[in-house]
């Protein structure tokens, strides 16, 4: 980004002080940024792009940097679920946060990824509530029977079931992410837009 300003300042013909004064910011912003000591961000941004004449999006996209290397290991993050199933949310989340403005489709791949986990562990704790309820009231689970197989089982089972699931579709995503396809997590509800 700072290749950019330095080089859309020079094209309008602007000595840094003059962008300074026109975008109404510090003259020592302007140098720490064409020095890339720093990137403008928020207001810094937006005023930065009035004076040069520019969308704050372009300044932005022209700093992202395309790396399927590393949307895969977002999309493999995630894998983290298995310890604790809030952590295959909370790790992709923090990883997202780290590299938001560095990465071209970062925040595409990452909603489509949350949004998922996050159906996937209120699934995951809506079916333990009512397994948990069950047991507490003496109600017994409607699920399907399998020969010489005893209720403790079956539960287990589909808890396997559930993760097995949810790890297939983590690893085919970064796999689809690292050869550049968008990805697919579904079902999903939209929590993230």
């Amino acid at each position: 980004m700072a290749q950019k300003i330095k080089a859309l300042r020079n094209r309008k013909g602007f000595s840094q002080e003059q962008l300074a004064s026109a975008a109404q910011i510090n003259l020592r912003t302007v140098q720490r940024i064409e020095a890339g000591d720093t990137e403008p961000r928020g207001d810094t941004l937006k005023r930065i792009s009035s004076a040069l004449d520019i969308d704050p999006d372009e300044l932005i996209g022209s700093a992202e940097q395309e790396d399927n290397g590393f949307l895969a290991f977002l999309n493999i993050s995630a894998l983290c679920f298995i310890l604790f199933p809030l952590l295959g949310i909370i790790v992709p989340l923090c990883v997202w946060m780290l590299r938001k403005d560095k990465i071209r489709n970062i925040g595409k791949v990452s909603k489509h990824l949350i949004n998922f986990q996050m159906t996937w562990s209120l699934v995951f704790f809506i079916y333990w509530a009512i397994f948990t309820s069950s047991i507490m009231l003496g109600f017994t689970m409607p699920l399907p029977k399998i020969a010489g197989i005893g209720l403790p089982e079956r539960i287990i089972l589909i808890f396997m079931l559930l993760y097995q699931i949810n790890i297939v579709i983590i690893l085919i995503n970064g796999v689809r992410s690292y050869s550049g396809q968008e990805v697919f997590y579904k079902p999903a509800i939209k929590f993230l837009k």
